[in-house]
């Protein structure tokens, strides 16, 4: 099982570190929406489930940060004869922190829009048996004492439809 969990993070970061992923829907979403933001780096895009103020006390932190995990799996044996064909629930968390409240709001949005676009045009084979049907679910988190001074997440979670031998 710890296998699927592994194949699945690092399918969904080479889909957000691609060309089209992250950051270059960024870029693009910023320009159309003529917005000033910090360029947006691959290494910014972390595959580890850690909360924000564990991830503050082991490294520096440039924000904002994508984090990457695979956080449930069900394997649901729907295909005669194969070791797993189920889900494997992906979330992608984007980190937004400002040292002011007023744009803390619309920049994590923007990251979710920019996570939610790279989804979407992703549909289909991921290869090596995975397979991504194009839905998702955004939550937004709300904003607490962390980073440069506040600290806001965004969540979007997507399954991922398994089958392996």
């Amino acid at each position: 099982m710890a296998q699927i969990a592994g194949i699945t993070t690092r399918k969904a970061i080479a889909v957000l570190v691609a060309q089209g992923g992250i950051p270059d829907t960024v870029d693009a979403l910023s320009a159309q929406q003529e917005l000033i933001l910090p360029s947006f780096l691959a290494q910014q895009i972390i595959p580890q489930n850690v909360a924000p103020e564990l991830a503050e006390r082991s490294a520096s932190s440039k924000y904002p940060l994508v984090y990457v995990y695979c956080s449930k799996i069900v394997n649901q044996l729907r295909e005669k004869f194969r070791k797993f064909s189920g889900t494997a629930q992906m979330m992608v968390e984007a980190r937004v922190s400002l040292d002011r409240l007023e744009e803390m709001e619309s920049h994590v949005q923007f990251y979710a829009d920019a996570i939610a676009q790279v989804l979407d045009n992703n549909r289909g084979d991921w290869g090596d048996g995975v397979f991504y049907g194009g839905g998702y679910e955004v939550t937004f988190g709300g904003v607490k004492h962390g980073g440069r001074n506040f600290i806001q997440t965004a969540k979007v979670s997507f399954d991922l439809e398994i089958s392996t031998d």
